[in-house]
């Protein structure tokens, strides 16, 4: 994999460092192109792929939401009350209920948490 990054790099520096003025117009034409094409490569392959698949896993983990999952919601935690069309009822540590967008949801966090925390409520009552 780091060989092939070299290569993509190395090959527009030595197209570069070709005398420009001795080249007839089409092949610096082709070198405009070659450059243009390797940068829509790199952000093809390093930025856009690697977002659209982080998009469709959380659209992926929003839609397989239910009632009693603890979520992240801009930073807020709270497990699920209700779930409507494009809104989510969220319920806090403290009884309160908060409505949230689907599309603010974050995180669907692990129950293990939960478990920890009625375990030590149940140590502190005994």
């Amino acid at each position: 994999m780091k060989k092939w990054l070299l290569v993509l790099l190395a090959l527009p520096m030595s197209l570069l460092a070709q005398d420009s003025s001795a080249l007839p117009p089409e092949q610096s034409f082709y070198q405009t192109l070659v450059m243009i094409a390797i940068a829509l490569m790199f952000f093809y392959f390093i930025l856009w792929r690697p977002e659209q698949k982080r998009r469709k896993a959380l659209e992926v983990q929003r839609s397989t939401l239910k009632q009693g999952d603890r979520v992240q919601a801009m930073g807020i935690i709270g497990k699920v009350l209700r779930i409507k069309d494009s809104t989510v009822i969220l319920k806090m540590v403290d009884g309160t209920q908060i409505e949230f967008v689907k599309d603010a949801i974050s995180s669907i966090l692990p129950d293990s948490e939960d478990k920890d925390d009625k375990v030590a409520a149940k140590k502190g009552s005994e």
